[in-house]
């Protein structure tokens, strides 16, 4: 993809991320990564441009709403609040001469660690636990409703992805993210669940979608959930 700039009329610029595609229309998608705009490999720079300052104060806007739901960056320092199973806990970090295992009881998470001043460390070592501990609780869930399903157990595998939060693929593997970790249990176990479904129809069909309801009837409310709570499992 190539990046541009909109000039817009009162002399404020728009940057975007173009990619010409074999398509009829002019596609736009707004994230927090900013603006990418999908157009005909056709059409000319002048007509697209044309095309997307027609669309300027509703870019505007929605760029600005997505800009002020951002949340704040985690810190990592001592007393830094996390997220665990939907339930906020604390991150308490203290000074050793070796990195020792680390401990979580009553919502605390404390890790002794020989640098509790390089950031990129500390977060490397909390990142560490919740995978570990998400590979111990997927698990558990994945065996749950797989006997529900009446499904044989699939492979579980984490997924680091950046756009997405679960897949499932022909050779019965599951990928779960493991920054789920964070959510609160009714949203992990939707997305297993999901993931599940495929198992009995490898699609988004009225059929797949029957499958998922009967293991998670409130599936559709739990996905828009999921949705306004994704920047902020991000954040790890």
């Amino acid at each position: 993809m190539s990046q541009y700039q909109l000039a817009l009329p009162d002399g404020e610029h728009i940057c975007y991320q173009l990619e010409r595609r074999s398509r009829r229309t002019i596609g736009l998608k707004i994230s927090s990564n900013g603006l990418v705009v999908h157009a005909p490999k056709r059409i000319s720079q002048p007509l697209l441009e044309k095309a997307l300052l027609e669309k300027a104060d509703w870019i505007r806007r929605k760029l600005t709403q997505i800009t002020a739901n951002q949340p704040v960056p985690l810190r990592w320092e001592d007393g830094v609040e996390l997220h665990f199973l939907g339930n906020p806990i604390r991150l308490k970090l203290s000074q050793d001469n070796a990195n020792r295992k680390p401990e979580f009881e009553h919502g605390v998470l404390h890790l002794r660690l020989t640098n509790i001043v390089d950031a990129e460390f500390v977060a490397s070592k909390v990142t560490q636990w919740y995978k570990k501990a998400a590979l111990t609780d997927f698990a558990r869930r994945l065996e749950l409703f797989s006997t529900r399903l009446g499904v044989e157990l699939p492979k579980l595998y984490l997924s680091n992805a950046q756009s997405r939060w679960g897949s499932c693929n022909s050779k019965r593997e599951i990928r779960i993210n493991w920054r789920l970790l964070q959510a609160p249990p009714h949203i992990l176990n939707y997305v297993i669940c999901h993931e599940l479904a495929h198992l009995k129809e490898m699609n988004h069909s009225a059929r797949f979608w029957t499958v998922v309801e009967s293991l998670h009837p409130e599936y559709k409310s739990t996905e828009r959930a999921l949705k306004q709570l994704a920047p902020h499992l991000h954040r790890l």
